[in-house]
């Protein structure tokens, strides 16, 4: 039997309108809950937000948008609709891949249209070998989802299921280079189904092949752009949960918990005290453990993954090689992995994400302006430079980040800059993010599954956790789903969708027309700008 929080829980305290928190409050208003939402921001939305600045409106946080029915469900527990509120538009390509020797592949999500593709780029074996690849990623993600990914842990005897034997017969438990090598022998499109796994903390050769899940989320399921913004997902959310019910309490920082006992008793914020049977924390884990007055205890010490620098620039100009999303790849492969996870040292030779949401969505600049954002994955400052080395570096790594854009084809883009934002892993680290990164504890085997940092306390019998550092993990989908499994912690209802229902539902048509994703890390984010304590 899955733990559930006993006693009373008619009024609930939600702490952070982000898409964690957003989530666990619906599900929580679907169920009957009485529902307030702390967030200690003017707007709703935690990491997920915007920055409005001389007339481009920036997200702060995620880029790239997967699996939606993930957040459809949440919308469904209030009897509304996603697309109802949120104009979601796919795109064709997901992302453009840019490699070090000059070529370039457009990753589409439709089978027959990157079939075509890899055969383009590497040939008719390569092609055939992505045929296959794909198979196996859709099996992969059918068994992990039921019972690995969207489920409640309390002890590691509840992998053994069936899907545990399917997952292990599917080579999950080996290694996600080599795996993704048996479909695929061009390193540049192995690198295409392989990066994501940056983001989860973990190099390519070392990282579970399980971890392909990710790619398939961004390869096949769909990657989609909600017009307005990724940040309109998350004001979406939070509207369909006031017209439900919820005391949306923006503007307010909580400074403490109340308790009797076990339980917590009251939500205390800088503007006054919230009586409640319950509460849902979203914040990171050490603000989140602060408030509870407990840091549980772990046989091993926590490892983070990689932070990142955020460049987020308005722009008067564009250039014709950049899709929605670039991935643009530099040379030396592994030995980057090396220096982001091993050696903390800066990208000698780095790989970056450019996002362009004015593709899809001209209206968030001025007219003829465009928005791009440049992610330069980075060490943490567990093994990188500290907090207080950012403040001088901060800015000469963004030259140097500029100066390699240029260098690459770009050309012009510092002195086409309008209006920017630098975020560091500083920043981060202001914002109460354990070892200055946003992506959280790395998914090692030992922090993955009933091993990650459970959603439940030991000595507070009455709250739950939700987020990136808790069950399942980093990413927008996963994110959606720990407020979903915070809310069944606290309801005892958790229904869980049937394996591939979002691959159905989410899936283009296969045809896509032309010409990239971000990770999960995506699925990836990108960068905040406010200071966050209770924000998610």
């Amino acid at each position: 039997m899955t733990r559930n929080v006993p006693g009373r829980t008619d009024h609930v305290v939600v702490v952070g309108a982000g898409l964690s928190g957003l989530a666990a409050a619906l599900h929580l208003l679907g169920a009957g809950r009485r529902v307030t939402v702390v967030e200690r921001d003017d707007l709703p939305g935690g990491r997920a937000g915007r920055l409005d600045r001389g007339g481009y409106r920036m997200d702060t946080g995620p880029t790239v948008l997967t699996m939606p029915d993930l957040a459809d469900e949440a919308f469904a527990a209030v009897g509304e609709n996603l697309r109802d509120r949120v104009d979601l538009i796919p795109l064709h390509p997901a992302y453009r891949a840019l490699f070090a020797d000059g070529s370039g592949i457009d990753v589409h999500t439709g089978a027959e249209a990157m079939e075509a593709e890899v055969e383009r780029f590497a040939g008719a074996s390569e092609a055939a070998g992505y045929r296959r690849l794909r198979g196996w990623l859709e099996q992969l993600y059918r068994a992990q989802m039921r019972h690995f990914i969207d489920t409640n842990f309390d002890s590691p005897f509840q992998l053994l299921t069936p899907d545990l034997a399917r997952l292990a017969a599917l080579g999950g438990f080996g290694r996600l280079d080599a795996r993704i090598g048996r479909y695929l022998r061009d390193e540049r499109l192995r690198r295409v189904f392989s990066f994501q796994s940056l983001y989860a903390g973990v190099p390519p050769k070392q990282a579970l092949a399980a971890y392909a899940v990710i790619a398939y989320m961004d390869t096949v399921a769909g990657v989609y752009f909600p017009r307005g913004g990724m940040h309109a997902l998350p004001q979406a959310m939070a509207d369909a949960a006031e017209k439900a019910g919820a005391d949306l309490r923006l503007g307010q920082d909580v400074t403490r918990l109340e308790r009797s006992g076990d339980r917590v008793t009251a939500v205390v914020t800088d503007q006054g005290r919230i009586p409640c049977d319950a509460v849902v924390l979203t914040p990171d884990l050490p603000v989140a453990y602060r408030l509870l007055g407990h840091t549980p205890r772990r046989p091993l010490r926590m490892r983070h993954a990689p932070s990142a620098v955020v460049l987020h620039a308005g722009t008067d100009r564009t250039w014709p090689g950049l899709a929605h999303h670039t991935l643009s790849f530099g040379d030396r492969w592994h030995g980057t992995f090396d220096e982001l996870t091993r050696t903390g040292d800066l990208m000698s030779d780095p790989s970056l994400l450019i996002t362009r949401p004015t593709t899809t969505d001209p209206g968030l600049a001025p007219p003829g302006r465009h928005l791009h954002y440049v992610l330069a994955p980075c060490p943490n400052t567990d093994i990188g430079p500290d907090v207080t080395a950012w403040g001088e570096l901060g800015p000469r790594y963004r030259d140097s980040v500029l100066r390699e854009l240029e260098r690459r084809g770009f050309d012009g883009f510092a002195d086409a800059i309008e209006e920017e934002t630098l975020v560091t892993p500083a920043d981060w680290h202001a914002q109460g993010h354990a070892a200055g990164t946003p992506f959280s504890a790395a998914h090692t085997f030992a922090q993955t599954g009933p091993f990650r940092p459970r959603n439940l306390v030991r000595g507070t019998e009455n709250a739950v956790l939700a987020g990136c550092g808790t069950t399942p993990g980093v990413g927008v989908p996963t994110v959606l789903l720990s407020g979903k499994l915070a809310a069944a912690r606290i309801t005892g209802r958790h229904t869980a969708p049937a394996p591939g229902r979002a691959r159905t539902a989410t899936a283009p048509a296969s045809a896509a027309p032309t010409t990239p994703t971000a990770p999960v890390t995506p699925t990836a984010p990108t960068a905040p700008t406010a200071p966050e304590g209770n924000r998610r």
